[in-house]
Order: structure tokens, then C-alpha cells, then sequence
């Protein structure tokens, strides 16, 4: 990406300045964490340690049970009661400020700065400074330019977690976003040491049984329309309590329907506890936009990875949203 300041991204230099100019820092990641989020905390937390910085990590939700094997992972932390004493804090993979949870934020608040550093389109600038690059394929990817280009450390722990913001936020390398750069930077991650193999296990190889328990449960829903373009299938609240699942239980699952040969557009739509429908969309055909049809919902994410959440009930909330993309499928000639 271009370092050169635009009115509404910094350059390196710029958010360099901030970093090499302060010494307390809190990064925070947005509610439901991913590995994108947890790694990109993780990653710069631990460089910024490294140059002797003093940098706590905090996530509303906390550390997820898929993430606890990355090294470092014991400094995420739930927001402290009281705000912290930090002159900046740092919001990464965060498309819009609210995401960050209402605790996180009350933490934060006594903070001077805020830079925003993220790759979501739909991201409208909050920071005081960012570094916004929706061209990238993972929030990790703009940190390991930044941290290579400011020259900071790259400790073990960076060096990991970077790997596995890209990977899980990519696809394991495999959806269109990936760069010629992102292999460049996995092969450089190697080459200090990364262990590919024993990453990737941790990583894809490693769930509980009850993510398979829910797999079949949600292919018990599944549901194609009848031009087979676009698949969705559903998670109840019941279910969940059924099974005992954890949030990141799902993580990643809708790929299986986004492989359904034909199908264009995936979706799922999930309870929450709170009453509302937390819906994700995954697109295959770059004419269809799935973050034009978040935004018409309150939501965001990319042009390929959307996400909206919503009130419910949850039949009111699926017949709008395939509405909304039945629209949009007409629209594109589909």
C-alpha cells in the first residue's frame, strides 16, 4: 500500500511517529474475535513489548477457545473495570468503533490518541490517525508492513501471529484477496523460523467435537434456491444451548456451503442471545457485492465477506436479507 498521508490515512511515518513518541498503549480487537483480530493484537503487542513499550490487550469477549494455542495469548484480557492510564490506544481489525464493546471502549477512554489500523471497506476513518487498507486481505498483513518498514522487533510471537491473522482471514491462501505480497510474507515468515506444519495443525486441525455435532446440525437447515446461487442455512438459540457452543464454534463453517458447486452467495444466519440475528455472507462472484447488501442493514466488512447483525425474529430477519440479495443477483445479470 502507498505511505504516502491522504486526508483520511496516515503514512508509516505518521503512525510510526505515535509509536516511537508514546510509551503506554491498550490494542483492542472487535467483540466475537477471529483470528485476524486476536493475531493483529498479538502481533503488535508483541513488538511494541519488544522495543520496551508497556501494552496491554483487551477484548470485550475475551480470548476464544480456537486461539488459546498461539503463543502470547495469555495477555488478551476482558476489559479492566476502571479505564486504564495509556496515552494511545490502537483498534485493529475493527470496521466500526461500536464493535469494539462498550467495557472496551470505558477501558480505553483516558487514552490521548486513537489509531485505527484496518482492512474492512466499510471502515469510516474513527481513529485520530489510520491506516486503512481494504485493498489487503487481513488486518495482520498491513501490521507486518508496518512493523517491517518502522523497523520494529519481530518477535517469536509477532512473527506467529501475523501467520495465522493472514491465514484464517484469507481462507488458508485461498480466497481471491490473497496477494503475490501474502505469499511473499508467509515465505518470509518461514524463513524466521516459523513452523508451517505444527501452525497449520494448531490452527485447522485442532476443534472440539461439538463443532462437528454442529456442522451436521446446520446442514440439517441448509437450503438452496431453486437457480442454486445462493445457499443458507441457520443456527437457533436452542441449538446452541443444546450443544454447549461457544461462540467461534462457527468459525469458518460457511466455507462448506460457500463450495457448493454453483453457488454464488452463501449465508448464515444466527440467534443471539440477546434476541438479535447475527448474519454472514460470503460472495464467489465479485458482482455481487455482499457489503452493499451489509450496509442497507447497519452492517459492513468487504466486497466478498459481510456481516450484518439485526433484530430478529430470525424468519423476519432471513426473508429481508434474501430480498436484499435476490436484488442484488438481478441486478448483476446472475
Amino acid at each position: 500500500m502507498s505511505e504516502s498521508p491522504t486526508p483520511e490515512n496516515a503514512s508509516f511515518d505518521q503512525i510510526g511517529e505515535v509509536l516511537r513518541n508514546h510509551q503506554s498503549f491498550v490494542l483492542i480487537s472487535h467483540v466475537r474475535p477471529d483470528g485476524d483480530a486476536i493475531g493483529s493484537q498479538i502481533a503488535l503487542g508483541f513488538a511494541l513489548m519488544a522495543a520496551g513499550k508497556s501494552v496491554r490487550l483487551i477484548n470485550e469477549d475475551g480470548l476464544p477457545d480456537n486461539l488459546e494455542f498461539m503463543a502470547g495469548s495469555d495477555k488478551i484480557e476482558l476489559p479492566p473495570a476502571e479505564p486504564l492510564d495509556v496515552e494511545v490506544a490502537i483498534a485493529l481489525d475493527t470496521a466500526a468503533k461500536p464493535r469494539m464493546g462498550e467495557k472496551a471502549l470505558h477501558a480505553a477512554s483516558k487514552a490521548k490518541i486513537w489509531l485505527n489500523i484496518d482492512h474492512h471497506k466499510s471502515n469510516p476513518s474513527y481513529g485520530d490517525l489510520n491506516l486503512i487498507d481494504s485493498s489487503s486481505p487481513a488486518t495482520g498483513q498491513i501490521l507486518y508492513q508496518l512493523i517491517t518498514a518502522l523497523g520494529l522487533p519481530m518477535p517469536a510471537e509477532s512473527r506467529d501471529a501475523i501467520y495465522v491473522a493472514v491465514s484464517t482471514d484469507t481462507g488458508s491462501f485461498q480466497y481471491p484477496s490473497t496477494t503475490a505480497a501474502t505469499y511473499r510474507m508467509a515465505a518470509e515468515l518461514i524463513d524466521h523460523g516459523l513452523d508451517v506444519g505444527k501452525i497449520n495443525s494448531d490452527t485447522y486441525d485442532n476443534h472440539p467435537y461439538r463443532r462437528v455435532e454442529l456442522m451436521r446440525a446446520l446442514l440439517n437447515t441448509l437450503e438452496l434456491s431453486a437457480d442454486g446461487l445462493v445457499a443458507n442455512w441457520e443456527l437457533r438459540d436452542k441449538t446452541r444451548i443444546d450443544l454447549a457452543l461457544l461462540p467461534e464454534d462457527s468459525e469458518g463453517l460457511i466455507d462448506i456451503i460457500r463450495a457448493i458447486r454453483g453457488v454464488q452467495l452463501a449465508v448464515f444466519f444466527e440467534e443471539l442471545v440477546d434476541g438479535k440475528i447475527r448474519v454472514s455472507m460470503r460472495s464467489k462472484d465479485k458482482r455481487v457485492d455482499v457489503c452493499k447488501i451489509a450496509l442497507e442493514f447497519g452492517g459492513g466488512g468487504h466486497s466478498l465477506a459481510a456481516g450484518i447483525r439485526m433484530t430478529g425474529p430470525l424468519e423476519d430477519a432471513k426473508a429481508l436479507v434474501l430480498a436484499a440479495i435476490r436484488r442484488h443477483i438481478e441486478a448483476a445479470g446472475l
